[in-house]
């Protein structure tokens, strides 16, 4: 019986490679990190027995199907968010899909928590107004921000990343806490209160943060009119997926000054960003990089790894999706 076939459609961190290296496996790497386009994915789905995808990757039904010829029967997703893979195609030919939960959770809860120092004490903005020499120096009442102490911070969706985003928000800055998740949650080590809806949460928080998962019914999720229930003085921060947010929608408020700013890690049609949303100064951009860190990112490969390799030994998978 041949040796099963892997393909790495992204650069991996060097442990994660030495790992899948000595497995045993035959394992193509993507040493150049080159991104795939849709034919190099038909071509490694044709090849390959098992794929380690990257969250960038998209992978609907058309590509699953390879032409007819689909040789892959495991994807296994370098992260959390499983909205770039059709699952129900996937489900309905036969293929497996795993994840990353858990590894990434303090790296991207890390990520949320900048992201709201930084947007609300305006840090990009004022920082680009340095880099083009306008900064005048110290003045009492210029250029003032939003302390966050004693503020309202409102999360939508409180799975992991989410309650460590609120445990960081709570005990270490002073925050109080709410926020709406569909199934019931908690206890935690600090105080959180539930509320009924988003929309309860959209307007009672000084500070929104988005933690749900993205694609399906979540897409589009924090719409024009949930927007417009926050508070002209808010702030809204997403570290989850970038279609969860209505894209044009939250560049109309902050173009219009309707909300006070943003700080955004994911966009809708990544790694396209709006023009419109980047020439304005009042939120700050991060090229998704809510879990970079290399031990972190390590961790995730290694579990992606796992995933493969105890697939085609057959044993348990660690992090199964479908």
């Amino acid at each position: 019986m041949s040796t099963p076939r892997i393909i790495v459609t992204r650069k991996m961190p060097q442990a994660v490679e030495d790992r899948l290296a000595a497995s045993g496996l035959d394992v193509v790497f993507n040493e150049d990190d080159r991104l795939f386009t849709r034919a190099d994915t038909i071509r490694a789905l044709q090849e390959a027995d098992g794929i380690l995808l990257a969250v960038g990757d998209p992978l609907d039904g058309v590509l699953l199907d390879a032409e007819g010829r689909r040789r892959a029967r495991i994807i296994a997703n370098f992260g959390v968010g499983v909205n770039h893979i059709d699952l129900d195609a996937a489900r309905a030919r036969g293929v497996i899909v795993t994840n990353t939960p858990g590894v990434l959770t303090d790296a991207t809860a890390d990520t949320a928590m900048m992201l709201i120092l930084q947007a609300t004490r305006r840090a990009s903005e004022m920082e680009l107004a340095l880099r083009r020499g306008e900064w005048g120096g110290f003045s009492p009442t210029a250029d003032l921000g939003m302390s966050i102490q004693g503020k309202t911070l409102g999360v939508v969706g409180m799975g992991r990343i989410g309650a460590a985003t609120a445990r960081r928000a709570v005990l270490g800055f002073g925050m109080k806490a709410i926020y709406f998740n569909r199934s019931a949650v908690g206890p935690w080590d600090f105080p959180a209160e539930a509320r009924p809806s988003i929309e309860a949460v959209m307007e009672e928080a000084d500070v929104v943060t988005i933690h749900a998962p993205g694609g399906g019914a979540n897409r589009g999720l924090i719409s024009a009119e949930r927007i417009a229930r926050m508070k002209p003085t808010a702030y809204l921060v997403n570290t989850a997926r970038g279609d969860v947010i209505d894209e044009p929608a939250l560049t109309a408020a902050l173009a219009e000054r309707r909300i006070a700013g943003a700080g955004l890690d994911v966009f809708a049609h990544e790694p396209n960003v709006p023009p419109e949303l980047v020439a304005l100064e009042n939120v700050t951009l991060l090229p998704h990089i809510g879990s970079a860190t290399l031990e972190t990112r390590t961790a995730m490969g290694m579990l992606a790894a796992e995933n493969l390799i105890a697939h085609f030994r057959g044993e348990p998978l660690p992090s199964r999706v479908v």
